[in-house]
């Protein structure tokens, strides 16, 4: 069963730091690129970071870019999203994906993990 199971998260005081973990399994993970969304309440579902399955040229939000650091390790199939300089507007619950990048799996549904909540007070 397909499961991503994501921690790390909590209450930090703005300009803190965080650093979300996400455990991946029962796909092959060195095939899929991973990503971390967010959603805070009353607003859409965004992509905040994204590191290809290459784990070369990760992508960010121009929210985000300079604050976070999204790295993988698929050693440990784990994905892992640093966040430094946490601002107010940071507050979400963080959400782990897995899309297919490779031929043998692209029939294949993205996949979700349940969430970790992030949460900025002073």
């Amino acid at each position: 069963q397909v499961q991503l199971v994501e921690s790390g998260g909590g209450l930090v005081q703005p300009g803190g730091s965080l650093r979300l973990s996400c455990a991946a399994s029962g796909f092959t993970f060195s095939k899929y690129g991973m990503s971390w969304y967010r959603q805070a309440p009353g607003k859409e579902r965004e992509l905040v970071a994204m590191i290809p399955s290459s784990g070369t040229n990760p992508n960010y939000a121009d929210s985000v870019k300079g604050r976070f650091t999204i790295s993988r390790d698929d050693a440990k199939n784990a994905v892992f999203l640093q966040m430094n300089n946490l601002k107010p507007e940071d507050a979400a619950v963080y959400y782990c994906n897995a899309r297919c990048q490779h031929v043998t799996c692209l029939g294949r549904p993205t996949y979700w993990g349940q969430g970790t909540q992030v949460t900025i007070s002073s």
